[in-house]
């Protein structure tokens, strides 16, 4: 059985408690999921590279930014130059860059991932989606924790792996947003290879955080009949 892998989304964990909460998910997760955004792209301002050096400090995790912003280079730059393990960049931006931006983080020796919005069909990206090393779908609204799970994104999950298999693409498939026991069914039937996990998933699920995995993963394991490895 194929190994699922979740990313923790950053931006919804308790500033607060910030290094007790890495590290105790240093030994579980795959991954750390950190959304940067300019407040022009979404009406909304977070992370930024500043706060991937700073988990960087007390975390050897890959890490993975979601750029929620209409100048991609402005970022992308200032990513490759901490060497940022994955950055990904919305389709919906990328009009007219997307194979300069590729090859930049390709040529730092980096990976580079693609974001579609609910409405963004995965058409949009079949020019250079031989060259991308992830897909994201968001299942939700981008720019804030707590939005409706979209349901409908899930068929784009599944003709993603569709295409993969037929032409041996080589990109692994990420679902973001709104990932927790109220859709982890639905979502593992589209089967992603990484799932995005927040709030309602995970960091709202209890104060302390050893106590919210174990919440999380007994969730999945009810929903889905799968134990997280």
């Amino acid at each position: 059985m194929r190994k699922v892998e979740f990313s923790p989304s950053l931006m919804t964990m308790d500033l607060d408690k910030f290094k007790e909460q890495i590290t105790f998910l240093n030994n579980h997760v795959d991954s750390y999921h950190i959304d940067i955004m300019d407040g022009h792209y979404v009406p909304n301002i977070t992370l930024s590279p500043w706060f991937i050096e700073e988990v960087r400090k007390i975390s050897n995790l890959p890490i993975s930014a979601h750029l929620m912003v209409t100048n991609p280079s402005f970022w992308v730059q200032q990513l490759v130059d901490i060497k940022c393990e994955w950055i990904c960049m919305h389709a919906e931006v990328l009009d007219g860059l997307a194979f300069r931006l590729i090859d930049q983080i390709h040529d730092a020796g980096l990976k580079a991932g693609v974001v579609l919005n609910p409405e963004t069909p995965i058409e949009t990206i079949f020019p250079y989606i031989e060259l991308v090393d992830k897909v994201t779908i968001m299942t939700v609204d981008p720019g804030f924790a707590g939005q409706r799970f979209i349901e409908s994104t899930l068929n784009k999950i599944v003709a993603l792996r569709e295409l993969r298999e037929e032409k041996g693409y080589q990109y692994v498939i990420e679902m973001d947003g709104s990932s927790s026991r109220k859709t982890f069914k639905r979502i593992d039937a589209a089967d992603p290879d990484i799932y995005i996990i927040g709030r309602s998933g995970l960091f709202g699920l209890d104060e302390d955080i050893e106590k919210s995995w174990e919440i999380m993963c007994n969730d999945y394991e009810d929903m889905t009949g799968k134990v997280i490895s």
